[in-house]
């Protein structure tokens, strides 16, 4: 079972530069990504494992009204390709 991490665990997830996005606090261990031309790509969520902080990527559904998590990751960047890569 995965919990989401306490408000304590705000800090922004570190991007290498070639993701090409922005990362907006949304929420706590919650980020908005957005391309570089501002269009939100889905959201990147950080999630509690007994061997670390593991990134979730996920996208909004517009039909379901509903967020759908496209996999979780080690990596903050892995988690972002998978959101730009995934459009």
């Amino acid at each position: 079972m995965t919990n989401i991490l306490e408000p304590i665990e705000r800090q922004r997830p570190r991007v290498s530069a070639q993701a090409r996005v922005n990362l907006d606090a949304a929420a706590p261990g919650l980020w908005r990504v957005r391309d570089r031309a501002g269009i939100v790509i889905g959201h990147l969520q950080a999630v509690a494992e007994p061997g670390g902080t593991r990134f979730r990527a996920r996208r909004f559904h517009a039909a379901t009204q509903s967020f759908r998590d496209l996999g979780d990751f080690w990596r903050a960047d892995d988690a972002v390709e998978c959101l730009r890569l995934g459009r």
